[in-house]
């Protein structure tokens, strides 16, 4: 589904599609025999019935096939190493954030996260989650249902991160003078330049000091998208001859517009101190690395700190 300005979604269209693929990632990777990260709440999120179609979906964007071609096959397994090495740099953050003393979190776009329900948070943290109305309801009632109780004082945002996000956030109590610990994982490309650039400025605005951001960044530049989607073009015209469901691909939800600005520049322009870990240097360093070195992990994980 092409990507407008203004439109919407739930858990099982468009963007809200993409947070289930990647449950359904941190599921796999729970249930593995060494797994790099648990996330228990991540198989239940991904098994309702009204998520059939978008498992099925996934399943069929991520099958393999004697008949592919290596080189434009999706690699499930290389998707579910990256999204564990994701998933443990982040929870480390928050451990740290929550070490350094910090109490107020905001994760951005929360889709499916169940960090509010699964990290060990002290007493007192309130954990605001900002996502379109109806994939915060379909979280929380799934996992009402499943019987968990968040690990902290979980506050829903619902609302638009195009929209006036702030005022909302304020809304459900957010105290802008207190430090805080802010997440975008996942989701810068499916916003708009202008809302990126935005949102920044909104994150600044309503941090205190000690406060501390943590931004996903995605490596892939143009000239290798194209490539990758012409690859992505030729294997699914096989597929379709094949029969096989080709409605499910993440890269047409992407905002392609110029100009975003680099996070690390701009949290350093604006007085915070930054840090950047390359994605491959952190599976590196967790034992879990690129399994080809023909597709290694270009993204990178940038965090600063507000002084």
């Amino acid at each position: 589904m092409a990507r407008t300005l203004d439109d919407s979604w739930d858990i099982a269209t468009s963007v809200g599609a993409t947070a289930v693929m990647v449950a359904l990632a941190r599921a796999r990777e729970t249930a593995a025999a060494d797994p790099l990260i648990r996330d228990q709440f991540a198989e239940p999120l991904v098994s309702t019935p009204e998520l059939e179609g978008v498992r099925e979906q996934v399943a069929a964007w991520w099958a393999g096939s004697d008949d592919d071609d290596p080189e434009s096959a999706v690699d499930a397994q290389a998707m579910i190493d990256y999204q564990a090495v994701r998933t443990h740099f982040f929870d480390e953050y928050f451990g740290n954030a929550v070490d350094a003393g910090i109490r107020q979190v905001v994760i951005l776009a929360a889709g499916l996260d169940s960090r509010a329900y699964r990290l060990a948070w002290p007493a007192g943290t309130v954990v605001y989650e900002i996502d379109l109305p109806k994939v915060l309801e379909y979280k929380a009632t799934v996992l009402a249902d499943h019987g968990a109780t968040p690990a902290a004082d979980r506050r829903p945002v619902p609302v638009d991160l195009r929209h006036d996000w702030p005022q909302a956030l304020r809304d459900a109590g957010f105290d802008a003078g207190r430090a805080t610990a802010w997440l975008a994982e996942g989701l810068l490309p499916f916003l708009p330049a202008a809302a990126q650039e935005a949102m920044f400025a909104s994150i600044d605005e309503l941090s205190g000091p000690g406060s501390r951001v943590a931004v996903e960044i995605f490596g892939i530049d143009p000239e290798k998208r194209r490539e990758a989607e012409e690859r992505w073009a030729e294997l699914k015209a096989k597929r379709e001859a094949r029969g096989q469901d080709t409605s499910f691909n993440p890269f047409d939800l992407w905002f392609d517009d110029e100009g975003r600005p680099d996070s690390a520049e701009w949290f350093g322009a604006h007085g915070w101190a930054t840090r950047t870990v390359g994605a491959r240097e952190e599976a590196l360093r967790l034992g879990r690395p690129p399994r080809s070195e023909d597709r290694p992990f270009a993204n990178s994980f940038v965090t600063a700190t507000k002084p």
